[in-house]
């Protein structure tokens, strides 16, 4: 993974193998609250949804998500992709030793794809997003991250579903907070038609 500044992108991973990743509720809160330590603080978080076997996230690169630190013996690393590295990892350890079992729980790489410098703009010097397209691409980016349980038959509303950032965006409370504003200044996004939006047919293909 390498991120730009005031950029945005949509990452995702699953378990090994497409093994379970959360088994408990309590599991699902104590990944979101290793998000806040973790990714929180560098990045723009603009959307997210837990599955019981995999994750997304939409977020906004900051300067502090591509700052290079060291590492042992080899290249330097952005922030962002070591913290990701960090959150899994320690996520990955606890629930081992909740399960008593050993090895990978995620699968090897987690993916990111830039879902604004699609068109050959090139990167801003802010965060900001000139073209209608791209304005399109992120609103149905959020859409298709809040739609995973609905797709999935395992809710019949996606209001249902305690573990995305539907809740914030309908107004509910949620263990981690995302920056709405932010997804609505880059987008110009109208919230008034959200609703009925957020059940709007999505091509996959054109999102992973």
């Amino acid at each position: 993974m390498h991120f730009q500044p005031n950029e945005v992108y949509h990452i995702y991973n699953r378990g090994n193998n497409k093994q379970r990743i959360f088994f408990s509720e309590k599991n699902y809160q104590f990944f979101l609250n290793k998000v806040k330590i973790q990714l929180s603080p560098i990045c723009k978080i603009l959307s997210w949804c837990l599955m019981p076997n995999h994750f997304h996230f939409l977020i906004a690169a900051t300067e502090k998500s591509c700052l290079e630190r060291p590492t042992f013996g080899g290249k330097p690393m952005q922030e962002l992709p070591y913290k990701i590295g960090v959150l899994l990892s320690s996520y990955s350890q606890a629930i081992n030793k909740q399960n008593n079992t050993i090895g990978s729980l995620f699968q090897q790489k987690t993916k990111s794809k830039c879902v604004t410098d699609q068109y050959g703009r090139g990167a801003q010097s802010d965060l900001t997003v000139n073209s209608s397209m791209e304005s399109r691409y992120i609103i149905t980016c959020m859409h298709y991250i809040h739609q995973n349980p609905y797709k999935a038959e395992m809710v019949t509303k996606l209001e249902d579903w305690p573990y995305s950032s539907f809740q914030q965006y309908i107004g509910n409370k949620t263990i981690l907070r995302c920056d709405i504003d932010l997804m609505l200044s880059l987008t110009g996004y109208d919230m008034e038609g959200f609703y009925e939006d957020s059940y709007g047919v999505i091509d996959e293909e054109g999102i992973l």
